[in-house]
This record gives structure tokens, C-alpha cells and sequence, in this order.
């Protein structure tokens, strides 16, 4: 496809892409592995091969335990001798015993965001882009106090993967989930993490990439066209709150990045089919968001499709649904792994809260293509989640300029339990 007509697409997407995956009224119906590799069990060797020393092993042991990880801490720091692991391994085994299992099939509540807005001077210009960003969107400290304000709650993250698996024989049996009394578990996810072309010069970050130290960080270049690394979306945000709050996270989990692939992923271009023109900056791209993806994953992120073209899968022919899954699988797939989480664009589920008919065409083509877990979007409910034959779903809560206003207005009820939205809008945005 030449540049003037993924041009033409990227145009025709943009307010697909704000709509995010909700239609703005968050009322859609009801609206496979373990996620570990996050929490270390082991710790890292020392430089040149040796073997870690007691104090990095004691360190690693007790973040693990931090995240309650309590059987990995106890492998960690066996061998190491000293007061302090015999007080670790005395504390591992009496917070374990102490823990309790959150009640099967109890729904979780699951949170979402789009790209966080950096600079809202530039998101919020008076442009035709404006109100997609107040409606969709939050801002860096919207996002941060609503992190904090969950963490406070005593929420701990989970992956949807802690919840069930699939059995030998692909039924979706339950997980046991054992927490700390009075600690609840939370989902997170952020759609479109692709940095789309009409964002550019609108105040959000430019990309994921790697630091020198090989962390994800964020780049963003001001309206000066100066160049910043730093944590200037969710991942790196998250990132650096849990490195500062290991609790707040279950054995390592963070959150579940949902990718499109049609201008490519992670700010990369690095779709074939709409930037194939310059074969060198292609691979380039490709190389690079495969790096992120990969230390992403590596550090305990999810990734979901989102399909490649944020289409309607309920909507859409099934036709175009089997050339999207394609797409996804050729573009997206070949960087960042297989994945059994499909978050549905707009919160467009394939069916409505009743549970989806293992003869259902479109159930058994997407279940075939290997997904095992679906995600929805529901405002009306903190949480909604069924267990059903071969997978499991969520309902989502949009997290978002529509859903705050309509809070801190009284005009809906169901965040107030959890969130002051009143103190979390940015009085950056239009007319607050």
C-alpha cells in the first residue's frame, strides 16, 4: 500500500483508535501459560558467570516475598546463612500459611487506559483531535493517582492467566489464588500501545525503547522537537512505581498491552503491508519493536492482540475477520510471540453476556486461532467475568476523560467506591 493510502487509513482510523475500545457509553454487554517470568526465581549471576552473592540473593528473596512469592523466595535464599535469611525464611513461611484463596470464580475487577497524555497544552489545542483526547485519554498524573489510589485500597496485580487455565483436555478449569487477607486482586491493560501516526506533535510519547541499562523507557519529544527518556507512559510509569512498590504486584504481574499492527507497534513502523517502501528502516523496525516486545514480556507485561486493523469482530465479515487474524499473525505475531488474549476494539464482544456457543462460527474461528481468554468494556459494573468451557472473559472498565467527568459530576456511581474522580481530574483539561 502506497503512502498516500495508508495515509487515507491511518485518517479514516483515527477516531476508531480514540474511540478506543469503547463506544464512549462503556455499556457493551456483560457488558495460556502462567504470566510468570516476572518474579525472579533465581538470582541473576554475577558478573562473569560466578554465582550470585549471598546479599544479591537475600535482595532477590525478598522482593519475592515482597510480591508473595514465597515458595521462589524460599528456593532463592536456601543455602545462604546469616540472621537476616533465617528471618526471611521465618517471615516466608508464616505470611504463607497466613494467606487465604480469593473465592473461585469471584469476578476481578480489570482497569484500562489508552496512551497517557505528556503535555495537555498540546493534547488539548482546540484542534479537531481535542475532544478525543478529553474523552479517551488521561493524563501522566491522572494515571499516577489512580495507581496509588488502588495500591492504598490494598489491590494487588494479577494476570488474567492467575485466575484459569486451560486443562489438558482445553476446558478452562480455575486457578487458586492465594492473597494476604484483605488485599484484592486488579487487572490492568492499555490499548492501542502503537503510538499511531495522528499522535505526533499531540503531547504523547513517541515510542517504547530500551535504555543503556536495558529498562523500557519512554520517548518524548517536546514542542521544542528536544529529545526526553524517561517514564512517560504506563509501562515505564508502572514499571518504576512497582520498583518502588514490589507489593503491589502478585509474583511479578503488571499489565496487559494491547497491540494493533496497521502502523506498526510499540512506535515502530513496522508493519510490512504499510511500510514495506523502505526495506532497510522496515527491518530496522521490526528489530527494534521485537527487542521491546521481548523485554516487555521478559519483566512480566502481557501482550493482547487487539486485532491488527482495530476492527469490530463481531461485526465485521467473517471474511475480513480471517484476512485480520492473518495480519496480526504475519506482522505482529512474528515479534512479540504467540498470545491467547484478544481485547475486542471498542469493546465489541462477539456476543452478549450470555455464554458463547461452542458452535458459534465466530467463537470457534477465534478459539481456534488460539484464544483462550476475551476482554470486553462495561462501565456499568466494577467487575464482570465468566468461566466458561474453553475460556475465560472480562469486562473492562474504561478509565478515561468520559468515565472521570461523568463521576466527579455524580452523573455515574459505580467508580466511587474505589476512586475520588473529582481529585483525579487533571484541571489541565478543557474547562476544569
Amino acid at each position: 500500500m502506497g503512502a498516500l493510502t495508508r495515509r487515507t487509513l491511518t485518517t479514516s482510523l483515527m477516531v476508531a483508535a480514540l474511540a478506543g475500545c469503547t463506544d464512549g457509553s462503556g455499556s457493551a454487554p456483560g457488558s495460556g501459560s502462567d504470566a510468570g517470568g516476572a518474579s525472579d526465581s533465581t538470582a541473576a549471576p554475577a558478573a562473569g558467570g560466578a554465582a550470585p552473592d549471598p546479599a544479591a540473593k537475600l535482595a532477590t528473596a525478598t522482593r519475592q516475598a515482597d510480591q508473595f512469592d514465597y515458595d521462589a523466595a524460599l528456593d532463592t535464599v536456601d543455602g545462604v546463612d546469616g540472621k537476616d535469611a533465617e528471618d526471611l525464611r521465618t517471615r516466608c513461611h508464616e505470611e504463607k500459611d497466613a494467606l487465604v484463596p480469593w473465592p473461585e470464580d469471584e469476578p476481578v475487577s480489570h482497569l484500562f487506559f489508552h496512551s497517557l497524555i505528556v503535555d495537555p497544552s498540546r493534547a488539548f489545542d482546540g484542534d479537531d483531535k481535542e475532544q478525543g483526547y478529553d474523552d479517551y485519554m488521561c493524563t501522566i498524573p491522572e494515571f499516577t493517582a489512580v495507581i496509588e489510589r488502588m495500591h492504598e485500597d490494598g489491590y494487588v496485580l494479577i494476570s488474567p492467566h492467575d485466575l484459569a487455565e486451560p486443562a489438558e483436555d482445553g476446558t478452562m478449569r480455575p486457578r487458586e489464588l492465594l492473597l494476604p487477607e484483605g488485599r484484592t486482586p486488579l487487572v490492568l491493560s492499555q490499548d492501542d500501545v502503537s503510538y499511531y501516526e495522528y499522535m505526533d506533535g499531540d503531547g504523547f510519547a513517541a515510542d517504547l525503547h530500551l535504555d543503556a541499562d536495558g529498562a523500557v523507557r519512554s520517548r518524548y519529544v517536546d514542542a521544542d522537537g528536544t529529545e526526553h527518556e524517561g517514564a512517560y507512559d504506563m509501562a515505564p510509569l508502572l514499571d518504576d512505581y512497582l520498583a518502588a512498590n514490589p507489593g503491589f504486584s502478585y509474583r511479578g504481574r503488571k499489565g496487559i498491552i494491547a497491540l494493533t499492527g496497521y502502523n506498526g507497534i510499540l512506535g515502530y513502523r513496522s508493519s510490512p503491508r504499510e511500510y514495506g517502501e523502505d526495506p532497510d528502516a522496515l527491518s530496522a523496525a521490526r528489530d527494534a519493536a521485537a527487542e521491546v516486545a521481548g523485554a516487555l514480556t521478559d519483566s512480566g507485561w502481557e501482550i493482547a492482540s487487539h486485532t491488527w486493523g482495530h476492527i469490530d469482530m463481531g461485526e465485521k465479515p467473517l471474511e475480513k475477520v480471517d484476512v485480520d487474524l492473518q495480519r496480526w499473525d504475519e506482522e505482529v505475531g512474528t515479534l512479540v510471540g504467540d498470545t491467547d488474549l484478544l481485547i475486542y476494539p471498542f469493546g465489541a464482544d462477539i456476543a452478549g453476556p450470555e455464554q458463547y456457543e461452542e458452535g458459534d462460527v465466530r467463537y470457534r474461528r477465534l478459539r481456534d486461532h488460539g484464544f483462550s481468554y476475551f476482554f470486553t468494556v462495561d462501565g456499568s459494573t466494577l467487575a464482570w467475568q465468566q468461566r466458561h468451557g474453553e475460556y475465560l472473559r472480562q469486562a473492562r472498565m474504561n478509565i478515561d476523560g468520559i468515565r472521570l467527568r461523568a463521576t466527579a459530576a455524580g452523573e455515574e456511581h459505580v467508580l466511587d467506591p474505589v476512586l475520588d474522580a473529582g481529585a483525579i481530574l487533571d484541571p489541565a483539561r478543557p474547562g476544569l
